[in-house]
């Protein structure tokens, strides 16, 4: 477990972490690596300890193998680049960095060298699959490559004769005039090319402009890109990080209208970016390579490159070594010396096909900052905790951002921020997509649990039609935007294009903050019953955990305290309002990111007449704390009435009023948002 050491709470108040701190991260994380290499002639090839969901697999073809040895290259680089420039002598198991890197570099490039990786042309050579447009893992890492011989300039590139970089250069123009993926991955040619001329080399500049333009094209507002249906943190730690990079080795002089859109873009993120991570300074674990983790703080490194940077060093800084505090000073973040396959300890559910045993050492875009002079402000400025530090006693601070679709939620009560997301699709069998895209609410200290049963997950609906055992999951979520803070989303459940959106069931999705999390009022849209439907709550480590079942009035609220695997005190509350039946909860094992064994609370209820006029509206809470302190009576129970339109008060038509204890009132009317819903 990471000691931090070099210590400063004058400058530092919040981590204490300085400059030589961030070093002795990346000494720490660079000497696992290291101490897994008998010399400097073996490539990196970590040790691996799950084999039936990434790869290589046997059986794959020759290329897969050679990817994993320019992943390990490549990524361990980016750990090792500033490392090189700020220490060029630095040596570990014996073995000189630097001259590991260059080494292994040449070696990754010449045909014929044992940890050659093959360029995109002999690549082509040995894919027999007939695909015309294939694109290739190596393209990825060759953006990093490039990224690191640019840090570390003076030791490794300039001390290449001319025909090795020539040599070097060549597969980086094979790979950065080819085939590439249509999203995030042109910027990996765009920095391919950049590169090369940034050092005199000849490259296609309509190549570089199409991918430029394309890229530019992907933004979607509020400092977000799409990348692909849904969004995620690739939006940050590939466009906003990468597109930086770009402007300042080639954009800035040769596209400047793009270069400047690039620049606006960063800065516009940056007015809502921080408010994504926690007081403590915690990455929300959400979207797929979760496994990268703290490489989500890369974008304000990034705004620092620019012409014209908004972002607040000082709070930059307190966001970044929070973040990586969070990670390192876990006892289950490594495997022999490897940052593990999982968000804290290892966890297959979260694992995709497309990572090695290497592919989690991309969250070392975190320690690109160091290649950041000792006298920049990022490094000089005071920390401070923005918005955090301005918050009164138990207010929320609600960002709503209708471009990616994505609510943040920062809760002074608890220190959390809760992501809403709005704008998903993922194909109804995809469990691992809906969790890590459809779960109605992300919290920074309860990350998303995987599936626990066939018919309840954590922070999901899953409904089954009772007659035939059929049970649905939310893979499609549209984003309605806010009114009278409240948040409005539909989720769709099983859905699929071939079928008419009306025949398909669904929850309009009514959501707005309370001091220690969010309360739901929902409404169900079936089109066929009799069904059950329930709603889990975060999933709760179990390392000893206390139960405690209250009522009120007509209200019921369970709370569970106990510890995370860091014997961190928690508790959590699961309260039901009107529409539910009662609570319950299941055990489970191997299905929660922090600790081995979970709980999951959940609300149940279900509806029996194909066309009777039954409750319609789900009203609930879940709220979280960092500590065992009991909730008081007002915060389980906050509402003190709810008032329906119809006489039944069913919810069928009209607003609903939530009174709050608080003084506040809620209204939800769901009527006209069909003609709101945006994807």
């Amino acid at each position: 477990m990471f000691r931090p050491e070099d210590l400063d709470y004058e400058l530092s108040p919040y981590t204490g972490l300085t400059r030589k701190s961030w070093i002795g991260a990346a000494k720490y994380l660079l000497k696992g690596v290291f101490d897994n290499l008998g010399s400097i002639e073996e490539a990196v090839i970590m040790p691996r300890y799950e084999t039936k969901v990434t790869y290589p697999q046997e059986g794959d073809p020759k290329w897969r193998f050679k990817a994993e040895i320019f992943e390990g290259l490549a990524r361990s680089f980016f750990i090792a680049a500033p490392l090189i420039h700020i220490e060029p002598g630095l040596k570990l198991n014996g073995i000189n960095v630097r001259d590991y890197y260059r080494k292994q570099v040449l070696y990754a490039v010449t045909p014929g060298e044992k940890n050659y990786v093959l360029s995109y042309t002999d690549m082509r050579r040995v894919d027999d699959t007939g695909n015309s447009f294939a694109a290739y893992q190596q393209t990825v890492e060759t953006a990093a490559l490039v990224i690191c011989l640019w840090m570390s300039e003076d030791e490794i590139w300039n001390s290449y004769s001319s025909m090795e970089k020539d040599r070097i250069a060549a597969f980086l123009s094979d790979f950065g005039h080819a085939n590439t993926v249509p999203q995030n991955w042109r910027l990996f040619n765009m920095l391919d090319l950049a590169f090369l001329y940034m050092n005199g080399y000849e490259i296609d500049e309509d190549i570089m402009r199409d991918h430029a333009q394309n890229i530019l094209h992907y933004y979607a507002g509020n400092g977000w890109y799409r990348d692909g249906h849904s969004f995620d943190y690739y939006s940050c730690w590939a466009f906003n990080m990468y597109t930086a990079l770009w402007n300042n080795w080639y954009g800035y002089e040769k596209e400047p209208y793009i270069a400047r859109r690039f620049e606006e873009n960063s800065n516009e993120l940056m007015k809502s970016y921080p408010y994504f991570f926690d007081r403590d300074g915690f990455t929300n674990m959400w979207g797929r390579s979760c496994i990268y983790r703290n490489a989500a703080t890369s974008p304000f490194d990034a705004n620092l490159m620019l012409r014209n940077p908004v972002v607040d060093p000082g709070l930059a800084r307190r966001i970044c070594s929070g973040s990586l505090l969070q990670f390192l000073k876990r006892d289950d973040f490594l495997y022999k010396g490897v940052p593990v396959l999982g968000f804290y300890g290892p966890f297959v559910p979260l694992v995709q096909s497309y990572s090695c045993a290497e592919s989690p050492f991309w969250l070392a875009k975190a320690l690109l900052c160091l290649h950041l002079p000792s006298d920049h402000p990022f490094w000089t400025a005071k920390e401070n905790n923005g918005s955090w530090e301005r918050l009164s006693e138990n207010e929320n601070w609600v960002t709503y951002l209708n471009g990616p679709g994505l609510c943040i939620t920062n809760h002074e009560a608890n220190g959390t921020s809760e992501l809403r997301t709005g704008k998903v699709f993922k194909e109804k069998s995809d469990r691992h997509g809906m969790n890590n895209y459809s779960k109605l609410v992300f919290n920074s200290k309860f990350p998303w649990e995987a599936t626990v049963s066939e018919d309840i997950e954590s922070q999901q609906y899953v409904i089954k039609y009772t007659d035939d055992g059929q049970v649905l999951r939310g893979n499609v979520t549209l984003w309605a935007g806010e009114k009278d803070d409240v948040l409005y989303r539909r989720q769709f459940f099983d859905y699929e294009m071939e079928t008419e959106c009306h025949w398909r069931t669904a929850i309009d999705l009514a959501d707005f903050a309370v001091p220690y999390g969010i309360m739901r009022a929902d409404k169900i849209r079936m089109y066929r019953r009799p069904l059950s439907i329930t709603l889990g709550a975060f999933g709760f480590p179990d390392n000893g955990t206390e139960m405690e079942v209250l009522t009120k009035d007509d209200y019921k609220a369970v709370v569970l305290r106990g510890r995370d695997h860091m014997g961190k005190e928690k508790s959590l509350a699961l309260t039901i309002f009107d529409g539910w039946t009662d609570i319950e909860r299941v055990e489970s094992a191997g299905t929660n990111p922090d600790s081995e064994k979970s709980i999951v609370l959940y609300a149940r209820t279900s509806r029996d007449k194909q066309y009777g006029y039954e409750p319609y509206f789900l009203i609930s809470q879940v709220i979280t704390k960092e500590e065992t302190e009991p909730f008081t009576e007002d915060e389980l129970f906050p509402v003190e009435r709810i008032e329906y339109t119809d006489p039944q008060k069913c919810g069928g038509y009209g607003p609903v009023k939530i009174y709050l204890k608080s003084g506040e009132v809620r209204t939800i009317d769901f009527y006209g948002i069909e003609g709101k819903l945006s994807m």
